[in-house]
């Protein structure tokens, strides 16, 4: 070879290298944006800082940095917001690391609801485009697709009060168990990635079962989630006092479940398919979101405490339907669901979707005339300020919820304790014969 072709085969080379290897930058760039927005800057407001409280008196100051049913419930002096310091709550690593590798690989087909080349890990973390009209549909999937509870988790025990919001009575209290596993894009606990054998195909199921009051004692609730977001899921019903397991239909998804202001649907945020909706990026902002370290909170000393010592989040404000935690201020996706469905009571969900976690911290739902009808607060602890099986999970952990309906002067609220252990839900808890054997 001539020393000339030697130099052109160098510089080919070299320049091939240097695109993999700009490539590469640029992809792991793409990853450690996703999941550490807080490593370079951190969200800033003017006049906002950590331990201050915004209520009625300042919270004109700040409406750009709350969503606006909590502007609403601020300004009309129904609950207040204690501002916290902003935090990283870093996802597991082994979920991080799959999100590396399933980069570039992961495509919408052509109908809502159809994704291919997806194993585990955020099947989108690149920024989403205004521009791009299926932005949203990525978010959504992201969110399916997310680190909520990890591989696998339980709430044990949960409960939830149903408060009127003018009297502050609470007019019942329900005790719950509620388990969470992931068949498919495990990344952190054997077996990964998905559990085999898997018949049906599922991705994802929930379990719940009713510990009291004595009337309803037993009633449990199972679904399954498919991989294919084309099918519905399959959910039965167990009520103890017909001792039988029957399958929910569709519609009763959006009914109020056990008389309370949740529906099935609403569940960790949105509890529904991607195909269900039709999803709408509407931006990215800073706003103050339910992020807090549980162990450093002023915690409810005088009931629903465990038998470990463990103490669940207070709550206050007017009908005590509001959490006693602090808020931070941190990146933020709005993200529109409106119903596919015509017969769907809401017309739409606003989702605030963290932008580090992928959970959804903050939902107001309209009801089918676009009037403000409900507002969802699910407050996210960090694991390492948590239980002490929680630390290094990775796992943003769900810590209290409240549901306020402000058409109907109600609320729904639950306080629970996470516990990222794999052995509390084993695959046998997730079937219809499961149910049965536990009811009888």
């Amino acid at each position: 070879m001539t020393l000339k072709l030697k130099k052109l085969s160098a510089l080919v080379i070299g320049g091939a290298l240097s695109s993999v290897a700009g490539t590469a930058m640029a992809a792991s760039e793409v990853v450690e944006q996703s999941f550490y927005p807080y490593k370079m800057n951190t969200p800033e407001f003017a006049g906002l800082t950590p331990g201050m409280v915004i209520d009625k008196s300042n919270v004109e100051q700040f409406k750009d940095v709350i969503d606006p049913a909590y502007y609403d419930f601020i300004s009309s002096g129904m609950t207040s917001i204690t501002v916290g310091e902003t935090t990283s709550f870093g996802l597991h690593e082994n979920y991080v690391k799959a999100t590396e590798e399933g980069l570039g690989k992961v495509k919408l087909g052509e109908k809502v609801g159809e994704i291919s080349g997806w194993v585990a890990g955020r099947p989108f973390p690149e920024e989403p485009d205004m521009n791009d009209p299926r932005a949203g549909e990525k978010l959504a999937w992201n969110y399916k697709y997310g680190y909520n509870w990890g591989d696998s988790a339980s709430i044990y025990p949960f409960y939830w009060q149903y408060r009127d919001l003018e009297s502050a009575k609470v007019e019942r209290t329900i005790k719950f168990n509620f388990h969470f596993l992931n068949f498919k894009g495990r990344v952190n606990h054997e077996p990964k990635p998905e559990i085999t054998p898997n018949p049906s195909d599922l991705f994802r199921a929930t379990y719940a079962m009713v510990l009291e009051p004595s009337d309803v004692r037993n009633t449990q609730l199972l679904i399954h989630r498919s991989m294919d977001d084309l099918k519905r899921d399959n959910s039965w019903l167990y009520l103890g006092f017909q001792r039988r397991v029957r399958r929910l239909a569709t519609g009763q998804v959006t009914d109020a479940f056990l008389g309370s202001d949740i529906m099935i649907e609403d569940f960790e945020g949105y509890n529904g398919r991607v195909s269900d909706m039709k999803w709408t990026y509407k931006g990215t902002r800073n706003v103050l979101m339910p992020f807090y370290n549980h162990n450093d909170l002023e915690l409810d000393s005088e009931i629903h405490q465990d038998d470990d010592g463990y103490q669940m989040v207070a709550f206050s404000g007017k009908g005590g339907c509001f959490p006693n935690i602090t808020w931070q201020l941190r990146k933020v996706y709005e993200l529109e669901a409106e119903p596919v469905s015509d017969s769907h009571p809401l017309s739409k969900r606003i989702h605030f979707i963290d932008a580090q976690t992928f959970t959804i911290p903050r939902t107001i739902s309209y009801d089918r005339k676009g009037d403000m009808w409900k507002s969802f607060t699910i407050g996210q602890a960090h694991p390492d300020h948590h239980l002490p099986m929680n630390k290094g999970s990775g796992v943003s952990i769900d810590d209290s919820f409240s549901m306020v309906d402000i058409q109907a002067n109600h609320c729904t609220t639950g306080q629970f304790k996470g516990v990222i252990d794999p052995s509390l839900s084993p695959v046998t808890k997730f079937n219809t014969q499961y149910m049965r054997a536990s009811g009888s």
